[in-house]
């Protein structure tokens, strides 16, 4: 992997009083070792006169996929993954996926990162081009400044898994972007290119132009092992999980930085198709804030089951893990293939104070969510209790309400720490339904709605977790909290889920281990008619979540 200067160059370099060739090349071809490192760093020398450096790689045999990336003397300044085309870097001028920024005297290293190896030992061609002189033209840039869109609690819908031109995989700009999730009725978006925030630059400027649409940032923590989402990460982590960093340390690098860890596409297993996007890192459930239910592509079939049972197996340890939907757009709704979903395919509705980036991770953190399968178009659910702190309600006896528009002639279901229970007929618009359950003796139970269309489940909510706090006695006082905000109020101007049918549920005294319908409460619609069978609750020993 020795780098041979060309002759020019050297000969320009020797020869006294005539200056340095305005570009110098740099050869390194060469072969990655065959062994458990997942990257290599390939290292070059680059002299003080230097003002621009390009890149030129590629993989020597097909059968073989290489990523490509870039270091400075001063840290990481670049990540193109699989993207073949050249890397071109300056102090105003870098391209798509990379930083722009003083070219440092020192050695620079390529990364090449082991992607895919079916013909070892893997061989590579290199070539790196030096000039004192620049070629690149600028982007105009700005540091990212957070705006506040609407400052008024609501419930606002966006995509929280969309890619950017700044993806080496992916082809449209911000601007693109934007107009389409407007056009689709959201609020907001989660840009979430690999393991890249270059696109942070251009916020600015998007907003400014005005489509109405909320950027926030995020990152696709892509590693040949698992992706994830850093949900309003501004700050690069290291994503080399096991060459040069651990996975506890890179989710508490994102933590600390106040962002969200959600695993994406936890469960997808397309092989070659989609490298690294099955979840596969041991990692505390603890450390995990949200899961992705949604898939991209018309062959997921919507929501994905094992997606949901993934979360529902992080959930049955106690610990709480948000829903989220996102589209994994590559494209802005364009030219997708039977693999890619458009933006607001799938759509996460939070429960925020503001349209902010800053009240829009809270929302998730908060675990006040609903996930809708096709968009905006699809049923609501505001699923809320007297006296909710955040995403859980204590008491001996509490009332769960569900309000639900746009679902009338569907069937709704209340799911109870993961299990079913018997479904209702949504014979309104609004329709209201009311269940009153006792608190488990020990740990918490957890409660979600889901409504089925033609079927097919179309939206799950977050969970309300349940847990037992006694009663005050007879003449004393407590103040409960409340829910927050207007749970009617929505940023998408949805009607209120306020009126129509309302149902009351009486808790019975119930064999905590049961599962099936013996020994239930029942929840009616008054004066409809039927009682309607729950599931009795599970008894499940579960830990307050460690944030």
């Amino acid at each position: 992997m020795d780098g041979r200067w060309t002759f020019a160059g050297v000969v320009l370099s020797l020869l006294p009083g005539v200056a340095m060739a305005a570009e110098t090349s740099i050869v390194l071809d060469g072969t990655l070792p065959d062994d458990e490192s997942a990257y290599v760093l390939v290292p070059f020398e680059v002299p003080e006169s230097t003002l621009e450096i390009e890149v030129r790689h590629a993989a020597l045999d097909r059968s073989n996929v290489l990523d490509w990336g870039l270091l400075g003397p001063d840290g990481f300044r670049g990540w193109g993954g699989g993207n073949a085309e050249d890397v071109l870097v300056g102090a105003d001028y870098a391209s798509r996926s990379y930083r722009p920024g003083p070219i440092e005297t020192g050695t620079w290293h390529v990364l090449i990162g082991k992607a895919r190896i079916d013909q070892a030992p893997a061989a590579y061609a290199l070539e790196v081009l030096l000039r004192d002189e620049v070629t690149g033209t600028p982007r105009t840039r700005a540091p990212y400044v957070a705006p506040v869109l609407q400052d008024a609690p609501g419930w606002y819908a966006g995509d929280v898994h969309v890619h950017s031109l700044e993806s080496g995989d992916a082809r449209p700009d911000l601007l693109e972007i934007g107009a389409f999730a407007a056009e689709v009725g959201l609020d907001f978006v989660v840009i979430s290119d690999h393991n890249v925030h270059t696109a942070l630059d251009f916020f600015n400027e998007v907003h400014d132009a005005g489509p109405g649409v909320l950027f926030v940032p995020g990152v696709e923590f892509t590693t040949y092992a698992g992706h994830a989402n850093g949900l309003g990460a501004t700050e690069w982590v290291d994503f080399r999980v096991g060459d040069t960093t651990a996975i506890n340390d890179a989710v508490s690098a994102y933590h600390e930085q106040g962002a969200l860890f959600v695993l994406n596409h936890p469960t997808l297993d397309l092989g070659p198709l989609c490298i690294g996007c099955t979840w596969q890192h041991a990692l505390d459930p603890a450390e995990i804030d949200a899961v992705e239910l949604t898939v991209a592509g018309s062959l997921s079939g919507g929501f994905v089951a094992s997606a949901i049972e993934a979360w529902d197996a992080l959930c049955d340890q106690g610990v709480h893990v948000t829903p989220v939907g996102g589209s994994d757009d590559h494209k802005a709704g364009v030219d997708l293939s039977q693999f890619q979903s458009p933006i607001g395919q799938g759509t996460t509705v939070v429960e925020a104070d503001a349209l902010s980036a800053a009240a829009i991770v809270a929302g998730i953190r908060r675990g006040r969510t609903v996930v809708m399968l096709d968009g905006p178009g699809d049923p609501m659910v505001v699923f809320d209790a007297p006296g909710r702190e955040g995403d859980t309600v204590r008491g001996e006896a509490v009332d769960l309400v569900a309000s639900i528009t746009g679902a009338q002639g569907e069937t709704a279901r209340l799911v109870v720490n993961g299990e079913p229970s018997n479904s209702m007929s949504v014979d309104g618009d609004p329709f209201e339904m009311t269940w009153t359950v006792d608190a488990p003796a020990q740990g918490q139970d957890r409660y979600r709605v889901e409504v089925l269309v033609d079927g097919q489940l179309r939206t799950i909510t977050s969970h309300l977790w349940v847990e037992f706090e006694a009663e005050p006695a007879a003449g004393s006082s407590s103040g409960g909290g409340g829910g927050s905000g207007e749970p009617g109020s929505t940023g998408s101007d949805r009607p209120t889920s306020s009126g129509g049918a309302v149902g009351t549920s009486s808790g019975a005294d119930a064999d905590p281990g049961s599962t099936g319908d013996e020994g239930c409460g029942c929840a009616h619609q008054r004066g409809a008619g039927p009682l309607w069978s729950l599931c009795v609750l599970l008894g499940i020993l579960g830990r307050r979540r460690r944030r």
